[in-house]
């Protein structure tokens, strides 16, 4: 189906416009894919409400493989412009439904590895460690309460993708989980500045779970209170600390690295 709007005031526009909004987002459960790529990446298995397009998308791209699959609505590039996100958009959104997971499934994994934040704010940087948790074939990433937005849109943009390809559970409660991870023998490890052994003394061929903390506070009291014990990345040089993000790499790849090269005799 393709229909064309030309008002700012239809509802559907004043719609797309409201889910950039949280509240809207949790309310509808859905959210915004924008941009060639990004639209690209959604999954076939994954459900579409509708598109969007500009007209400049419209008269150089195909519309029919999208119409197949939702309803296609066309817009005045300027129009499209007020319901985007970006500076300089390529004329193409999607809305789409939040997938609802069962934790359950994901706990229940033959040496599975998890990835637990806490109360992460920045977006890029949320956006950053999902994409790398993707790469390390992560199994699931927790959200405690008080971070940023999965679906935020530069959460979105930063995952390049990843976030239709890797669970992440988000505003779970930290202690619940360590409790679920302690259950099934699997250790949560906190990267900690008062952490004594690095990650490399680890034996991270088994399930493993790590926890990252806040941007600019690091992790909790109460947080660390529930880890098995703290790790420590080194810091050979004048840096206090590092990215979240960053640290957050570090750690994913060490368990890469153990995982895929052979132990030693």
């Amino acid at each position: 189906m393709r229909k064309r709007i030309e008002s700012a005031q239809n509802k559907l526009i004043k719609r797309l416009h409201g889910l950039q909004l949280r509240k809207n987002r949790e309310k509808e459960k859905v959210f915004i894919a924008e941009g060639i790529r990004f639209v690209s990446e959604i999954p076939l298995d994954w459900e579409i409400e509708l598109y969007a397009v500009s007209d400049t998308y419209a008269q150089n791209y195909d519309l029919e493989i999208l119409e197949q699959r939702a309803p296609l609505y066309i817009v005045p590039d300027a129009l499209f412009e007020k319901i985007s996100e970006t500076e300089h958009p390529q004329g193409i959104l999607a809305v789409c439904a939040q997938k609802v997971l069962d934790i359950a499934p994901f706990l229940e994994k033959s040496n599975p590895f998890f990835l637990l934040a806490e109360e992460l704010n920045d977006p890029g940087n949320l956006g950053t460690i999902i994409r790398t948790a993707d790469a390390c074939n992560v199994d699931a990433v927790f959200l405690s309460q008080g971070s940023v937005d999965l679906y935020h849109p530069k959460v979105l943009r930063a995952t390049m993708g990843s976030i239709f390809h890797i669970a992440v559970f988000q505003g779970i409660v930290l202690s619940e989980t360590a409790e679920m991870l302690r259950e099934r023998g699997i250790p949560l490890y906190a990267a900690h500045l008062k952490g004594r052994q690095y990650p490399y003394s680890l034996n991270l061929r088994r399930a493993c779970a790590f926890l990252i903390g806040n941007e600019a506070r690091g992790i909790s009291e109460e947080a660390a209170a529930i880890c098995d014990s703290f790790v420590k990345i080194p810091m050979p040089g004048e840096a206090e600390s590092l990215n979240a993000s960053i640290a957050a790499g570090v750690l994913m790849y060490e368990v890469v690295r153990q995982r895929l090269i052979p132990r030693q005799n």
